[in-house]
This record gives C-alpha cells, sequence and structure tokens, in this order.
C-alpha cells in the first residue's frame, strides 16, 4: 500500500485539535492550564483520570497507562490502520494527501470502506425517500407525526422492493458485493447476495462521531413475511450492544445540560418524537436490552463523575416494559448519575404520546419520573397480597434487596421509612431485613476498585504488552510502538505513584513536567544547562536523557517525539509528566514557573559543586598549583551562580 507523505502525516495532525475528535466520544472538561479531563473511554472508572493536552496533540490516563496522539486514539477506538487514520482526519479538514509515489489517494480496504459502503447506502436510501414507490414510507411517518423536514433531520430514507436495487447501485459506485456483504447491507443466498432491506424504511444508525455504521429498517407491507424491525446484523464496525441510536445528535445537549440529561425510550420514532418536541437528549437501543456497554458509553458521553446527572427511562407499563425495568435496574449502580423511570398515561410511548396529545405531554413525561428505586419496589410489592401477614413478609423480603443496593447513606433510610408505611410494619423490622440483605450481597467491586487491581497485574493490556505503549505520530502503516526495541517490558511499569516521595523527587517532577509540556517557550540555553545537570531518580534521568536526545525542542510534537524514546521501564513516567496538570493558572504563569524552576535546577547544582570545591580547597595547601586552581573555579562558579539571578 502506499505511504503517506511524512510532511502530510505532520501537517494533518497539526491541523487536527485532538481535543475536538476526543471530545466526541468524552466529555472533557478544563483540568488546569493547558490540560483537559474526562472518564477514560479505555478502562472503566468513577472518577475522571483520562487527561488530554490539546497544545500538545496528546492524552494520558494515569488510571490505566493508556496514552497517545491523535492518530493512537483513533486507531485503539475505531480499530483502523494508521493509514485509514490519517485518511479519515485528512477529509475531515478537507486535506489532500500525497503519497510517495506521486499518486492520489488509494482505495483503502477493510474498515474504511464499509464506513463508505454505509455512507454511500444512506444517501442511495434518502435519494428514494422521494421515489413515487416510498408514499407508503411517507404516509407512515405522516400518520405518526412527523414531515418532510423531520425525515431529513433524521436522515429517513426508504428501501425500494426488489432483490438488487441497493446492490447495482452500490456496485456502480465502485463497491464490490464482497464489500457490500462485510458491511451488511446485503445477504447471502444460493444465487448469490441480495438486498438485506427491501420496501422498508430507513433509519441511518449512526456512531457517537456521526458515521454511519448500520441501519434499522421497519416493514411497511403485508406481504413482507419477515420481521418487524430488521437490523444491520453484527459487522466489524456495526456491534448492537455498544451503539445508541440518536446519540450523534443528543450527545451535544446531553454534555450541555445542567443537569446533565440522558433520556433511554425503545424505538426509532420515539427518539425522533422526543426531540421534536423538544427533549433533545433522547437515545434508544437497536434491538438489544439496555446493557453494560450502554452504560459505559453514556457515562463518558455526559462525564458521569458525580451524582448531579440524571437518566430517565422510559418503558411500557406491561410485562415486557417491567422486565427492561428490572434489566435496567441490575446495572443502575454502574452510573453516578441518578436513574428514573418515566411511564406516560395510559402506558403510551413517547411517540403515540405526542401524535394524541402533544408535544406538551411529552415535556410533562420528564416531570413526573420516579426513581428508579420507587419504580422497583412497587414492581416488587406489585405481585403480593399485601391484606395478609404472609403477602407482607413476602413483599418485604423481597423489596429489601432493592433498598440494600441503595448507596446514598441518606436516601436508604428514607426509603426504609416509606417501605414500612406501605406494607404497615415496623420501621425496625424493615431496617434489618435490609440490613441482612446488604450483607447476604455479594460485594462487587467498584471500577476503580478493578482499575488498582489492573495495575498490581502489571500495567498491561490484555495482548500483554504494557500501557502507555505510544504508536508513534510521526509513523507510518505498521509501525512499532515508541521505543520498541529488545528490552523486555518490566513486570509492573514505574509510574510517578511509585516513586520515593521526597524533596528533591518532587522539584525534578515538576521540573521535568515544565520542560515538557512549556519547553518550547523556554530560553534553549538554560533548559539545557538544567539539563545537565543531575536528577534524583533513574527515572528522571530517561526523561532527561530522551529530551537531550531531542535539540530542536521549539518544532511541534517535539514533546511527543522525546517520551516515545524513553527507555523502559520509565516511558509511563514520561507521559505522566506530559499529560499532568501544571500548577498555574494560565499560561504565561506557567512558563514563568517553568523558567524558575530551570534556574532553580541550574543554580542547586551549581551550589552542589561549590560545597564540592570547597570541602577539595580544605583538603589541599593552598599555596600549591592544584589550590590555585580549584580557588579559580570557586570564583567563577560565584560568578555564574551570581549572573544566574541577574545580579
Amino acid at each position: 500500500m502506499p505511504r503517506i507523505l511524512q510532511a502530510d502525516v505532520d501537517e494533518v495532525k497539526a491541523r487536527t485539535r485532538i481535543d475536538e475528535i476526543i471530545g466526541e466520544r468524552v466529555a472533557l472538561r478544563s483540568a488546569g492550564v493547558g490540560s483537559m479531563k474526562g472518564l477514560c473511554p479505555f478502562h472503566d472508572e468513577k472518577s475522571p483520570s483520562f487527561h488530554v493536552r490539546p497544545q500538545v496533540g496528546y492524552y494520558h490516563c494515569f488510571g490505566c497507562g493508556e496514552s497517545g496522539d491523535v492518530y493512537t486514539f483513533l486507531r485503539e477506538m475505531d480499530h483502523v490502520t494508521f493509514t485509514e487514520a490519517v485518511e479519515r482526519l485528512a477529509a475531515r479538514i478537507g486535506y489532500p494527501l500525497h503519497y510517495e509515489d506521486g499518486g492520489s489517494a488509494p482505495e483503502t480496504s477493510g474498515r474504511a470502506r464499509l464506513y463508505a459502503a454505509n455512507a454511500a447506502a444512506t444517501e442511495y436510501f434518502r435519494a428514494q425517500m422521494g421515489s413515487p414507490e416510498a408514499e407508503t414510507a411517507r404516509a407512515f411517518l405522516g400518520e405518526r407525526g412527523f414531515d418532510a423536514a423531520h425525515a431529513t433531520h433524521f436522515a429517513v430514507g426508504y428501501a425500494p422492493r426488489g432483490w438488487e436495487n441497493m446492490t447495482n447501485a452500490l456496485t456502480r459506485k465502485g463497491f464490490t458485493r464482497e464489500e457490500l456483504l462485510a458491511a451488511g447491507l446485503v445477504s447471502q443466498g444460493n444465487r448469490g447476495v441480495y438486498d438485506r432491506f427491501r420496501g422498508r424504511l430507513i433509519w441511518p444508525i449512526r456512531d457517537v462521531t456521526g458515521q454511519t455504521i448500520g441501519f434499522g429498517a421497519r416493514k411497511l407491507y403485508e406481504d413482507d413475511k419477515g420481521p418487524k424491525y430488521l437490523n444491520t446484523p453484527e459487522t466489524p464496525i456495526y456491534k448492537k450492544a455498544q451503539v445508541l441510536y440518536g446519540l450523534d445528535l443528543a450527545k451535544r445537549d446531553i454534555a450541555r445540560g445542567d443537569p446533565k440529561r440522558v433520556v433511554v425510550v425503545e424505538g426509532y420514532t420515539d427518539v425522533m418524537a422526543c426531540h421534536v418536541a423538544g427533549i433533545t437528549t433522547a437515545v434508544a437501543t437497536c434491538g438489544t436490552a439496555f446493557g453494560v456497554d450502554h452504560i459505559n458509553v453514556l457515562r463518558r458521553v455526559m462525564g458521569d463523575d458525580s451524582g448531579h446527572g440524571e437518566v430517565v427511562f422510559t418503558f411500557d407499563p406491561d410485562a415486557a416494559g417491567q422486565k427492561a425495568a428490572l434489566r435496567a435496574f441490575a446495572e443502575e449502580k454502574r452510573f453516578n448519575a441518578q436513574t428514573y423511570v418515566a411511564v406516560a398515561p395510559d402506558g403510551l410511548d413517547p411517540c403515540d404520546l405526542r401524535l394524541q396529545r402533544g408535544d406538551q405531554a411529552v415535556q410533562a413525561l420528564m416531570t413526573s419520573k420516579v426513581p428508579m428505586f420507587e419504580f422497583v419496589i412497587d414492581q416488587r410489592l406489585a405481585s403480593y397480597d399485601l391484606a395478609t401477614v404472609e403477602g407482607r413478609v413476602g413483599a418485604l423480603r423481597s423489596a429489601a434487596p432493592v433498598l440494600a443496593d441503595i448507596r446514598d447513606a441518606l436516601l436508604r433510610p428514607e426509603y426504609e421509612r416509606v417501605l414500612a408505611r406501605r406494607l404497615g410494619m415496623d420501621p425496625t423490622d424493615v431496617h434489618r431485613e435490609v440490613d441482612a440483605a446488604a450483607r447476604r450481597a455479594p460485594k462487587e467491586k467498584r471500577p476503580d476498585e478493578r482499575r488498582s487491581d489492573h495495575q498490581a497485574a502489571g500495567n498491561r493490556t490484555p495482548g500483554g504488552a504494557p500501557y502507555g505503549s505510544v504508536s508513534a505520530g510521526s509513523g507510518q502503516q505498521g509501525s512499532a510502538p515508541y521505543g520498541s526495541d529488545s528490552e523486555p517490558a518490566p513486570a509492573v511499569a514505574v509510574t510517578l505513584a511509585t516513586l520515593p516521595r521526597t524533596p528533591d523527587v518532587y522539584r525534578d517532577r515538576n521540573t521535568l513536567m515544565a520542560f515538557l509540556q512549556y519547553g518550547h517557550l523556554l530560553d534553549q540555553e538554560l533548559m539545557a544547562q538544567a539539563l545537565d545537570a543531575p536528577y534524583s531518580h533513574p527515572a528522571f534521568d530517561a526523561v532527561r536523557a530522551a529530551i537531550l536526545s531531542h535539540p530542536e525542542r521549539t518544532k511541534p510534537g517535539w514533546a511527543l517525539a522525546a517520551i516515545g524514546g524513553v527507555r523502559e521501564p520509565y516511558r509511563m513516567v514520561a507521559g505522566e509528566l506530559l499529560a499532568a496538570e501544571f500548577p498555574a493558572k494560565d499560561e504565561q504563569a506557567a512558563v514563568l514557573a517553568a523558567q524558575d524552576l530551570a534556574l532553580s535546577k541550574v543554580e542547586r547544582a551549581m551550589n552542589a559543586r561549590k560545597n564540592e570545591l570547597l570541602g577539595a580547597v580544605q583538603r589541599i595547601a593552598p599555596d600549591s598549583e592544584e589550590g590555585r586552581a580549584l580557588r579559580v573555579q570557586l570564583r567563577d562558579l560565584d560568578v555564574r551562580i551570581r549572573s544566574l539571578r541577574g545580579e
């Protein structure tokens, strides 16, 4: 495959804001001068340890150790090749790439082609929506209160009847039948492939970045013997357990909300109805139950590290809806946000509610929400005859584990009193049973505890490689991670947290942090003098040596290249130094502080040398040649020390 010119690789990265790319998947907030942070997308955590430095173009997680540049992020998140990552970002900013053979962009394969095929299919289905045959589809939407503008906003399309309409249209655009099959757009039959979606209303399913990865299709004709809803099968880019329909449209309002609120509904038209009614944070699962992967996606988009957010589930009051609610409740504790259930009057879903009672009724649905705990308790009590002693005791035993799961130390006793009143029982008996249920429940580790176990195991990826290996941002496809030499990785990587807690270590940490983050703005001669001084720990010596190996420290990206050259087992320390929050109120203050740290480092080294010379002078005859030479060195050193501070 042709290699992209290195100059283009560097230019695309320089023109791309890493915080914008990461911010499409992770809610980021300020974390000090030049730094942002959010919940790590690579491991489960309760509080944010994932830091992004936009000006450096670098991210690092202090929890799991994952780090890298914008290309690394796309490769890890989307499992694309290096070339595909560069091409995707180049297309995003409209930058024309050039290749080593002088040609234009090659026809890429793999995941990039699957994205392209889905994008082409979206346009095809949208175009068909205006055809005479699509009158049934337009009528379907109209009967549910949606007009042409709504259809356009959600890119709703139509798949015409017939076996090869879409297949022929996309093959004329250069897609092979094998690519269409891999994308889930066609199915394999005895006589070849045929359109998977035929005679159906089509909703494009997009990932959080807005790229179409699959489709949901609703049948329109009585003679269609297929299921009512048909989705794209699992493909390399479409994993239904990780996808939420409408999240690409909802994510901005979710992140901006105060409090941040997500509304989880059950269908595509429910998402449309909520958005049209003004509830623009609604999302839906795609042919599967709401699960752990969905929670992880939402937590990152919400920035769910406090209890101030809200997740509102809408369920039908029938048996299927109650079952869905209980499944959601089983994973509720994974949210820091408060969870609620909203059930519309008469059991209407949001689409029917809007159709029958208007937008205001959908909006009012949010005001009628009840805490998830209350909803589940009601479900537990409903199956018991509370008029009998046996029924009340059974109901208590059924509801007690629900209350035992309440984390809030103030909420739990309140709910115990509510339950006691509902059952007509002594609050002491209810409290005793809830406590017993809490003791019986298995103690599931919190995400941060699981993370600690992960670190103790050696900070290693599932494949065995140490965390923190940074893909060379200037490397090409197939390139090895930074520092991929023959030196074996340590059993446990060294991190800042593992270093001794001494004043010298603290000072050297801040000094090297300043150099990596603001070295391009410092006096290079002073910085070189500070780097020549001795450092308090071998990890800092390794970082210092790597920085010195990059003499042109004013060029963009030098710090990333420098930390890539740090030898193991100290590479993660370098990544943490580059990503850590520097203690300053703004960039100007940070540069001044960095300059002062450099001065202090040089001055301390000079003073240490002065003390050595003074000791040597005392041991040598003052009128000897060696004694006179030492006094000359002392005099010159005093002059240099005074000149450091401009004296």
